[in-house]
């Protein structure tokens, strides 16, 4: 054990000298002024060192023991013939390892030595697991000042341990809340409030030395000596980006599997809904089948010379009026149900599709002769106009036929009393409009456009993104007392997408006008 004896009085310091060797320690000096300890104990580093107060030169040996354990943590023990209080006050502040008054006896020596020794081992070893410990510890006095700051706080402040002591609290660790940066309570001035451990919120960040900011968790604890008097606190606390980053993955990740059991659940319950929508739509369409084949059957039995117009066999009212009311509703609900059945097919992606060859300008005039005489009953001009010479149609015949049977059956059901409708057909080179716009790459082959327009109805605009979904119906579009499901434009959408096409709504200057594109052939 190298021990360092600072004693101006000669004949003393040798005694203590041969004491201290009897003893088995090693006397590594002996000096007599405070500024010679300094430098001696920053050059030998002994590993205790027995300093006499009263010293020759300008400092004492409390001024000089106060820089050694501020520079060199080597503890001090005071050897001193003065005991009187303002000499024992200001030794006191300097937190000294041990106080022998002269004249030294070799029990009390040995004594205050082997304590100091154990009590700075035991202040060394804590103060290496505090320094060693990955969180940030602060210790303040009760006013706040910081007496001790750990590696591990002088990483996250940004402030050292030497620059940081004895200055304020609030200006070596300042705290804001997150979200509206209005600075927060340290919880250390809460611990001493209510003398209590105090855990610090969730969304506080640290404002470091140089500004930045890092999230922190924290907790403050009261410290207190044997009688219970509290002396100070200590405050823990650590970066918490990492556990916020780890939080949050875990959160998205249950939100993600919470977004699987939902996607699940739904794809189960549209399997439901299509299973229900297969089945009970083969069961509707059988009986209906059945009682149109019935009203068919009716009709004929009564249709004899004078029977359906003779007022003998029901006098109150007309046969065939009721029996042509029960086929109209029967047509209407067996429409729905082939709808929903197509729908559904299509969406299951078993549609059938047979292809064949259509000339559009014998085809089209063809289908549109029941819409002429419906449009002439109803007061409309019906027009319909194809290019000559159009190249054949490589598509699937009934679907293009209930595509453009629906388009012209609203056209006729929405147009008022000499109102106008229009059917253009005609082949869109593709090809030749990119070349003439300067663009000559990712050319594509020409298509057919056939445009169904109809005059005195407008759709607002906010409704023509909708027009399209299932049982949507127009606001207030009935207004010439028609009927229909919503169904028909869906199934229409649908089967031009399917046959590979679109089609679009447009509708301004009393005008609406669908446009169906489709390509001459089908690709595989």
């Amino acid at each position: 054990m190298r021990i360092l004896v600072v004693e101006d009085e000669y004949i003393l310091a040798i005694n203590l000298q041969e004491s201290l060797e009897s003893l088995g320690y090693l006397v590594v000096d002996i000096l007599d002024s405070a500024e010679e300890a300094i430098a001696k104990a920053t050059e030998l580093r002994p590993n205790l060192i027995l300093m006499d107060i009263r010293l020759r030169g300008e400092m004492d040996g409390i001024q000089a023991s106060e820089q050694i354990w501020h520079n060199l943590q080597i503890p001090v023990i005071y050897v001193t013939g003065h005991s009187d209080k303002i000499t024992v006050e200001r030794a006191t502040l300097t937190s000294p390892f041990g106080y022998i008054l002269k004249p030294i006896k070799e029990e009390e020596l040995y004594v205050a030595i082997q304590t100091a020794l154990n009590r700075y081992e035991s202040e060394q070893f804590l103060s290496s697991v505090l320094r060693g410990m990955g969180d940030g510890v602060v210790v303040v006095d009760p006013e706040l000042r910081v007496k001790y700051l750990n590696q591990a706080g002088e990483a996250l402040t940004g402030w050292r341990w030497d620059e940081a002591k004895g200055r304020m609290l609030t200006e070596v660790f300042r705290l804001v809340d997150e979200q509206t940066q209005i600075p927060a309570q340290n919880p250390i001035i809460a611990a001493l409030q209510q003398e209590t451990t105090i855990y610090l919120g969730s969304r506080i960040l640290l404002i470091t030395r140089d500004g930045t900011t890092i999230p922190v968790a924290d907790s403050a604890t009261p410290l207190r000596d044997n009688s219970g008097m509290i002396t100070g606190a200590v405050l823990v606390f650590r970066d918490d980006t990492q556990r916020r980053l780890t939080e949050e993955h875990n959160l998205a990740t249950e939100r993600a599997q919470q977004l699987e059991i939902q996607v699940a659940e739904l794809q189960r319950l549209n399997q439901l809904k299509e299973d229900f929508l297969a089945t009970t739509s083969h069961e509707m369409r059988t009986p209906l089948s059945n009682i149109k084949m019935a009203i068919s059957a009716l009709e004929n039995i009564l249709d004899r010379p004078g029977s359906l117009n003779s007022n003998t066999l029901f006098p109150s009212e007309s046969v065939a009026r009721y029996l042509a009311i029960l086929r109209d509703q029967c047509e209407q609900e067996l429409d729905l149900v082939d709808n929903l059945l197509h729908i559904r097919m299509i969406d299951a992606d078993v549609y059938p599709l047979e292809l064949t060859s259509i000339q559009l300008q014998n085809w089209l005039p063809h289908v549109a002769e029941y819409f002429e005489e419906r449009a002439r009953a109803m007061q409309q001009a019906l027009q319909v106009s194809i290019v000559p010479n159009l190249p054949p149609l490589v598509s699937d015949l009934p679907s293009l036929t209930e595509i453009v049977s629906e388009l012209l059956n609203n056209a006729c059901k929405y147009t008022p009393l000499e109102g106008q409708i229009t059917v253009d057909v005609r082949l869109i080179d593709t090809t030749k409009s990119l070349i003439n716009s300067g663009i000559l790459d990712n050319l594509q082959v020409p298509y057919f456009q056939i445009t169904i327009s109809n005059s005195g109805v407008i759709i607002p605009t906010k409704e023509q993104a909708r027009i399209f979904e299932p049982f949507y119906r127009i606001p207030q579009s009935d207004r010439w007392q028609h009927g229909g499901t919503g169904l028909g434009l869906a199934l229409v959408k649908k089967l031009v997408e399917y046959l590979q096409g679109t089609i679009e709504v447009t509708s301004f200057q009393g005008w609406t006008m669908f446009t169906v594109k489709l390509p001459l052939n089908l690709s595989e």
